[in-house]
């Protein structure tokens, strides 16, 4: 079988350099791309990955080119990675995913095939005190993918827990908090915050080999994700799986808790568009990519 091109951005650190010693492990292909990559991605020039400079909040135009390029390394790509962190926030992790996506869909639509994965975060569902413009970005992250997902089908969110990368440590734990720390009233809050990262990083319970090796088996169809569809969204990691099955029961809690309130107000007439919303086959008729093979 031919090996797929894979294209990770933010391959820095963290996930997104464990993506790709895992990519290459399982015998693809890889373009590692971030910004100042001659510099920043440095110590993956020993690897058989192909290196290229993306700068994920640049213009569209630029974009564009670049993922041009990068089509024109293997003459394909397969899969879309996009890993981003704090840096710039709504800017990086969200307008610039959607840069990035936009300039590689007419490629995949070309092709009839390809998937995009989005590396989101447990915020996009939950949230927590300071961390406002973090998870605003990984909201609306997610309410693209699912967009998407209705539209083209082979997209999926993973929303990862707590694992073991560099995302708490240091300055990039402050960077996440922002100028919130500035506000008087806040500065016990923000000291709270900054002090439970810090006894947290390094011992988050995820280890992030193993949450890239299970997100790299659902997007090539194996190991434990072997004959299961491509959902939506996939929480990675024992605490983003008990995170997501709390909000959910919150969320049902409240339906059923309101249900009389919530159900009055409707016309007495028949809800056209209700049914429209129930029929499904209007959804499988959408246009969708193959799986990877």
């Amino acid at each position: 079988m031919e090996p797929s091109v894979w294209i990770v951005t933010g391959c820095s650190s963290g996930f997104g350099e464990a993506f790709v010693h895992e990519i290459l492990a399982r015998g693809d292909k890889v373009i590692a791309t971030g910004r100042n990559a001659e510099i920043k991605l440095a110590h993956l020039k020993g690897t058989s990955a192909t290196i290229l400079d993306l700068d994920v909040t640049a213009s569209q135009a630029d974009i564009g080119a670049k993922i041009e390029e990068a089509i024109g390394i293997y003459g394909k790509i397969d899969v879309l990675c996009l890993r981003e962190t704090y840096l710039t926030q709504l800017n990086t992790n969200f307008f610039g995913a959607i840069a990035v996506t936009t300039a590689l869909l007419p490629h995949l639509r070309s092709r009839r095939t390809g998937r995009i994965a989005f590396v989101n975060s447990i915020f996009s569902l939950s949230t927590a005190a300071a961390i406002a413009p973090y998870s605003a970005s990984k909201h609306a992250l997610s309410a693209y993918t699912m967009t998407l997902h209705e539209e083209v089908a082979q997209f999926v969110s993973f929303d990862v827990g707590f694992f073991r990368t560099p995302i708490l440590s240091g300055e990039k734990l402050k960077r996440g908090v922002g100028k919130i720390a500035d506000i008087e009233d806040y500065k016990p809050m923000i000291k709270g915050w900054m002090e439970r990262g810090e006894q947290i990083d390094g011992s988050q319970p995820g280890d992030p080999k193993l949450g890239v090796s299970r997100m790299v088996d659902v997007l090539r169809g194996e190991g434990l994700a072997k004959d299961k569809p491509l959902p939506l969204r996939l929480p990675i990691g024992n605490d983003a799986v008990e995170i997501v099955r709390g909000k959910c029961e919150e969320m049902l809690s409240v339906v059923e808790g309101w249900k009389e309130l919530s159900a009055s107000t409707d016309y007495d007439e028949p809800q056209m568009a209700l049914k429209l919303l129930e029929d499904h086959e209007w959804r499988k008729k959408r246009k969708t990519y193959k799986a990877i093979e």
